[in-house]
């Protein structure tokens, strides 16, 4: 049984109304019928432009957005069914890191209490234990813990994603959507954060969605993939498959359209 199995997953917004008000809103289906499964230990690579529905997708399985329609089961729980005790519950497993370094780290609180946050609502009885875990989440994901003192804007974009990866992992989760966490950083930032991601993976037995417009890091990364264009996915399949032998014109563009990046095992 796959750790996470979602099935026909729908979600629309309402777009826009004509000039000046007049006429009618138009609805946009962002996610359009999707289902998708991710094995434990698995990394599943999500690509595709801007637009194309990826982000809602990974909001939809984690239920910081309620679908439409359709079923997400993790670990063998209905997500969507969830409430009270048993929602707290799947969400300490299924954690995310967010793109921006830069606007997703509250400016007013300190690292400590940044990376700590999520134990106040999920083990609010372990408050001798905050520092320690939040110490011990900073060192995984290679700052000292003396950055506990600090405030965000003493870091660098790096550092700054760094702490995010750490505030998701310290109720040590099974499962992480990764929502393009290094589109906003430098490339050779950009490629010490993947590193890092890959190592982790390993140390934690990680599941990862990595979400990412750019396929040389998805190729990088990720077991299998799934191709996304206008809220439907066009293909999936393993990462060779994908990078080597696309079926859709679409998945051959994104191939065509970004260059190949310097990244290596850590």
């Amino acid at each position: 049984m796959p750790l996470l199995d979602a099935r026909h997953l729908v979600k629309s917004f309402a777009s826009g109304q004509g000039l000046f008000g007049s006429g009618s809103a138009t609805e946009v289906r962002a996610v359009d019928d999707v289902s998708l499964t991710i094995e434990a230990g698995e990394t599943l690579g999500l690509v595709g432009e801007s637009g194309s529905g990826k982000s809602t997708l990974g909001r939809l399985l984690l239920r910081i957005l309620e679908p439409d329609s359709g079923t997400v089961v993790f670990d063998g729980q209905d997500v969507l069914a969830a409430r009270g005790r048993e929602l707290r519950r799947l969400r300490r497993e299924m954690q995310i890191i967010f793109q921006d370094p830069f606007g997703s780290l509250d400016p007013r609180m300190r690292v400590e209490e940044i990376v700590s946050e999520p134990m106040l609502v999920h083990e609010p009885d372990a408050r001798n234990r905050r520092r320690q875990r939040a110490a011990e989440a900073l060192r995984a994901v290679g700052l000292d813990a003396s950055a506990l003192a600090r405030y965000p804007h003493e870091f660098s974009g790096g550092q700054r994603q760094r702490i995010g990866i750490a505030r998701a992992l310290v109720l040590r989760p099974k499962f992480i959507v990764a929502d393009e966490p290094v589109s906003a950083l430098d490339v050779s930032v950009g490629a010490q954060i993947v590193n890092l991601l890959k190592q982790l993976q390993r140390e934690f037995s990680l599941t990862y969605l990595f979400i990412s417009h750019s396929m040389p890091i998805v190729r990088y990364l990720a077991d299998r993939i799934a191709v996304m264009q206008q809220g439907k996915f066009v293909e999936v399949g393993t990462t060779e498959q994908i990078t080597t032998s696309p079926q859709h014109p679409y998945t051959r563009t994104l191939l065509a359209a970004t260059p190949e990046l310097e990244l290596s095992a850590p």
